[in-house]
């Protein structure tokens, strides 16, 4: 075989050459693809694992600035929350309860069903009164009937006697049997009216089987249960009870305080007042003195004093310590500033701006703020970006984010 073809035989061909090649492009770009493919999942996962770990932060609540006061304080007293108005409701007479309509905590108006006891003896009574009231009625209507023809007999009578046609006596007769009627029909009417009474006892005998609200209000103790007797007396043993509960006029809530008697001098009536209750510390309450209960009690050398509140609230209830300030003057209040509260430590620096982080849904928001100039102790005021209510994450640490997972807990 000669060279020539020797060398025929080596060359490839180039529809081979192209086949050849392709395969080898397709095996690089499938390698290259699942290399990518696995560094963005590992990528990815390490993104999740790093993103997805919550950071243990402190957190306070934004709270709105309050409006200030400029009046001084004289004296200062504790005393209890007070309700003016309030009773426990009870049946006017003795029976077993069927139903009970009220929990602790309802509100009721005047007159609204409260209890009810068991009516079967009351509704009998008052049924046979009314049957025996419209028998006295028929009764009188009956005599009257009767009366209005001897009326008539009379009359014919004494136009008989005039003619000579009857006797007088007979005509006397007829006349005194008339006087007679008159007699029982003033009779049956008496004895109608004495039916209708009786009616009407047994109707309010009947209506003591309900008992109502005496007035608007709450209810702040149900004493009763249904199936047990209820008594508006005292009855010995404790088997029957003398109260269905407590109802207890909210817009009478007032202040009584003890006011020392070598201090009392200080209080003046209608004087302006400031109460804060024990309950909430921060809430100042504007008052004023209704009145100097002109009596000491000897024991603990101190004169009660009556303050009213002047803002009603339904935090407000009965019983709760208060503490009252007899201020010198009236407050004059000045408006409250715009925005909100935050500790100064929530404020930090992010790319050289003022920044805080806010807590919702587990995540830290990063928010851009301006501070105010005016300090409030340990507290900065923020004019806007922040609203009353949220949560800043307190002294924010460095590695902490726009977006992180956070684990917020209330500062101490």
């Amino acid at each position: 075989m000669s060279n020539a073809e020797l060398l025929k035989q080596l060359r490839i061909d180039h529809a081979q050459r192209e086949v050849h090649g392709g395969g080898n492009g397709w095996k690089i770009a499938i390698i290259v693809g699942v290399v990518v493919l696995v560094l963005a999942i590992g990528a990815a996962v390490a993104w999740w694992l790093l993103g997805s770990k919550a950071l243990p932060v402190q957190t306070a609540q934004a709270t709105a600035p309050t409006s200030q006061s400029g009046a001084g304080s004289v004296l200062q007293a504790t005393g209890y929350i007070t309700a003016r108005r309030q009773a426990t409701v009870s049946a006017q007479i003795t029976g077993t309860l069927t139903d009970v309509l009220i929990e602790e905590g309802d509100r009721v108006k005047k007159g609204q069903v409260l209890a009810r006891l068991d009516d079967n003896g009351y509704r009998a009574a008052l049924d046979a009164a009314k049957a025996s009231a419209q028998a006295s009625r028929a009764q009188a209507v009956q005599v009257l009937t009767q009366l209005e023809q001897a009326r008539r007999d009379v009359v014919r009578a004494d136009a008989l006697a005039t003619r000579g046609l009857v006797s007088k006596q007979s005509a006397e007769q007829q006349r005194a049997t008339t006087d007679a009627l008159v007699a029982q029909l003033h009779s049956a009417q008496r004895q109608a009216d004495s039916a209708q009474a009786q009616v009407n006892v047994a109707q309010v005998n009947y209506d003591y089987t309900v008992v109502r609200a005496p007035f608007d209000g709450v209810i702040t103790d149900k004493a009763a249960q249904v199936g047990e007797i209820v008594s508006p007396l005292s009855a010995g043993g404790g088997f029957t009870r003398t109260g269905v509960g407590t109802i207890v006029d909210m817009d009478s809530l007032e202040i009584d305080v003890d006011v020392n008697e070598a201090y009392i001098g200080r209080v003046k009536p209608d004087m302006a007042a400031e109460a804060i209750l024990d309950a909430y510390p921060d809430w100042k309450i504007p008052a004023h003195v209704i009145a100097i209960v002109p009596a000491a009690d000897r024991g603990k050398a101190t004169v009660k004093v009556r303050v009213a509140l002047e803002t009603k609230d339904e935090r407000i209830v009965p019983d709760m310590g208060v503490r009252v300030s007899f201020l010198n003057a009236r407050p004059v209040q000045t408006a409250a500033p715009k925005g909100v509260l935050v500790p100064a430590k929530a404020i930090v620096q992010r790319d050289g701006h003022d920044v805080v982080f806010v807590v919702a849904d587990d995540r830290a928001h990063q928010h851009a703020v301006t501070p105010a100039t005016q300090s409030y102790g340990e507290l900065r005021l923020l004019p806007s970006a922040v609203n009353a209510g949220d949560t800043v994450v307190v002294s924010p640490a460095d590695e902490l984010h726009d977006g992180a997972a956070v684990t917020p807990a209330k500062t101490p």
